[in-house]
Order: structure tokens, then sequence, then C-alpha cells
């Protein structure tokens, strides 16, 4: 199992219990407002807010009649609250309360992601640390490029978190928001004062100006915000997977006692955890151009965006939690195979100093297309003779250095002399 708690936290954040009660705190928060407002007796308020409840069992039972949840909801409020309840819901549209409501779903689930992507940072700061001085093979196109140290990639991917962490947090300022504007937002039968004062009540931000629900630009991002954030795992998934591959294994995903990996073929470990958020990322971005589809809606409002959000914004909420708590389990059991690392490094005969080596030649006079020319050369006679381009170096008559100056050139520390450098850049002295 991974984080159940977690994920159950989740999941109860977007559960119809949730849904309602935060309906039933948008109702009393506006009969609150209006009491203070003078606008309903405060006596008529202190009952409702004592009484105001639902069954969720009784709500079900009238909207099977009603064919309509709010409707049955407020019918459901009103039979507990008895007289008092003419003060209920009035001035409001069904949306006022339902974009609301999702108002505090959004808050809630946002601090849920915030703490996920907190944790998975933390333990990248660790491992960044832990392996900062630990050269390996950079890579590009798939081909050795230069060396870096694996702690950089760890911070890299730090780097990628804390930037999903500053957007959600700019991301809440627009979702943390409800409106109580009326029918199509021309706050026609209650007063703006009544919405400012009652979403404060509610920790929520009101929109400026609305139609009969709160623009989907809104519930859009929210999910391009899960998209995004799934696709910087899926990175580091399938960087995960790259390098627990036969032909590099550097980092393997942790194997534990009992597992197993294949039906057919018990040697097998396979990246399966890894695959797994790569697979659910492909979800999640495919909500977020369902919700994107949402923006544009009919005049002042239809319903072609409800059906569709009852399933996006849910599932984009649950999943990413979910890929959180997956990554974050990698992470804390991942296996550095440091011998590989090192026999990778030396695969491919010296040739991935040839930059330095060419830079040492035009330094000591060479002009830089013949010194490109004389290192792609010797390079390429390295790789496909299997010889040590530092032997060839040392024994090729025009290059005119120092055996001291050659050691230099082919040493892996002068590559990860600036790591210090970014390291303060990413975390601070």
């Amino acid at each position: 199992m991974i984080d159940r708690y977690s994920r159950e936290k989740m999941a109860r954040v977007w559960s119809d219990e949730s849904k309602f009660d935060k309906m039933l705190a948008v109702e009393i928060a506006v009969c609150k407002a209006k009491a203070e407002l003078g606008i309903i007796p405060h006596e008529a308020f202190e009952e409702i807010e004592r009484k105001a409840s639902y069954t969720l069992s009784r709500l079900r039972e009238i909207e099977k009649d009603v064919k309509h949840d709010v409707i049955a909801f407020l019918t459901n409020v009103a039979e507990n609250v008895g007289d008092n309840s003419r003060y209920v819901h009035v001035g409001l549209t069904s949306s006022d309360v339902l974009d609301s409501a999702l108002g505090l779903q959004f808050s809630e689930s946002l601090d849920i992601i915030s703490e996920g992507i907190a944790s998975l940072m933390d333990r990248l700061k660790e491992l960044a640390y832990r392996y900062k001085d630990l050269p390996q093979m950079g890579r590009t196109h798939g081909v050795h490029a230069e060396p870096i140290s694996l702690g950089l990639k760890f911070a890299l991917w730090y780097e990628d978190f804390n930037r999903n962490s500053q957007r959600l947090e700019q991301l809440r300022e627009r979702v943390a928001v409800g409106k109580l504007s009326g029918a199509v937002g021309t706050f026609s039968s209650t007063e703006p004062e009544v919405e400012e004062k009652a979403l404060s009540f509610l920790g929520l931000n009101f929109a400026k100006i609305s139609t009969q629900i709160l623009q989907r630009d809104r519930h859009s991002e929210y999910l391009n915000f899960c998209a995004l954030l799934a696709s910087c795992m899926e990175k580091v998934a399938v960087e995960l997977r790259n390098l627990q591959r036969t032909e590099i294994r550097e980092l393997e995903e942790g194997f534990s006692k009992g597992q197993k990996g294949s039906s057919a073929m018990p040697h097998k470990r396979n990246p399966i955890s890894a695959e797994n958020i790569t697979g659910l990322s492909r979800i999640v971005r495919g909500y977020a151009l369902a919700g994107m589809e949402n923006v544009a809606l009919w005049h002042e409002r239809d319903l072609s965006n409800s059906s569709c959000e009852r399933v996006t914004l849910a599932d984009s909420s649950i999943l990413v939690d979910y890929m959180l708590a997956r990554l974050l389990k990698i992470l804390q059991n991942i296996n550095v195979l440091e011998d590989n690392l090192k026999d990778n490094l030396n695969k491919t005969k010296g040739i991935v100093f040839s930059q330095k080596l060419m830079l040492a030649l035009t330094k000591s006079g060479m002009l830089r297309e013949e010194a490109y020319y004389l290192v792609q050369k010797l390079a390429h006679q390295a790789w496909d003779e299997k010889i040590d381009l530092k032997e060839l170096v040392k024994a090729n008559s025009e290059i005119n250095l120092s055996e001291e100056a050659i050691d230099e050139i082919f040493s892996e520390a002068s590559f990860l002399r600036n790591v210090d450098k970014i390291f303060v850049r990413v975390f601070g002295s």
C-alpha cells in the first residue's frame, strides 16, 4: 500500500459527504452574513446554525423524485431546520453553492498536494547532498556526453518540484474562490456585501464578476497544474526506468522480500512503480484537455461542463496525490549501484573528455576548426578500435601538450568543479 491514509484523505475531500458538508457550510455562512448585515433576524440564524443538517440516505431518496441534487439537499435541510428554513438559499442559485463548495474542495486538495510535494523535495534534497560528488555519465540523445554528478540530477528534480510548489500557491488564489451572485451573476436577488462577508467566513476569495457560474478557466488551470505536476513526476520516472535498464543499471527500484517480477522469468526485477507513474500521467494530461474544453460555454452558462468535472477534478486530485506518494516511496528505497556508475564512465575509452582536449589545444595556439577535426578523428578511432583516447593523445605528434596537462584534461574532477556553486543556487548557502 502507498500511503493509504494520504490517499483516503484526498478521496474524502472529493466524496459526496464532503461536497454536501461544504454546501451546508456555504448556506450557513450566507445566513450568518445576512444576520450580521441585518437582513435576517439573528435568532433565525442561530436556529439555522444549530439545526441545519442532512443525511445522505434521505437526500438520495428525495433526489429520486426531484432529479436535482441541490434541491434534494435543500429540501432535506429544510426538513431539519423547520420554519426558519425560509431564510436559507434566498437569492442564490444552485451554482452559487456548488461552485463555492468546490472552492473549498480545491483549497483542501492543494493543502494535501503541497504536503506531498514538500515531502518529495525533502527526499530529493537529501539524495542530492548524499551524491553531490559522485560522478555519473551525462547523456544527450541517449549517448555519453560529459560527466555530471548524480547529486546534480537529484538537485535538478528538486528545483522542478520547487517550481511546482510556487505554481501551487499562485494557483490557490485563483481557485480557492466562490461566488454568490445569483442566477446570472447580477446580484438581482441578493447583495455583493453578502457575498463578500459570507465568503470571508469560509476563507474564500470572491470573483469580481461572474455569470451563473465561476468561469472555467480557473478549473482548467487546476487540471493543467495537475497535468504539469504529473508530467514532472513522469520525467523522474522515465529517467529512473532508463537508468535501471540492464545495459546501464546505475539506479534501480527497491525489490522487497517475496516480491516477484515475472510469472515466467524468475530473474526479473522491473521498474514497475516508475512505469505506473508514467501511465497515470497520461490520464491526468487527458483530463487537462477536457478542462480546457469546458472553458467555452453557452451564454451565461450551460451544463456541458458539469458531468465532465464530476470525474476530472476528483480523479486528477486523487491521482496526483497517489503519484506523489508512490514516487516518494521509490526514492526512499532507491538503490544506487556506484560500481556500475564508475564502469559506465570508463566504458567509452575517455572520449567524453573531447571538449576539454579541444579547448586545451585552442588555448595552446591551434585554430579551433583544426583542433576539432583532430580531436574528432582521435575520438572516433578510440571508440571504433577500443583504444583509450588518452593513450592516442600522448602518442600523437600533432598534440603539443605536456603529459601533466594531458593528465589534468582527463580528470573527472574538472567536470565537477562548479557543483558547489550550483548547489548554492538551488538550496542556498
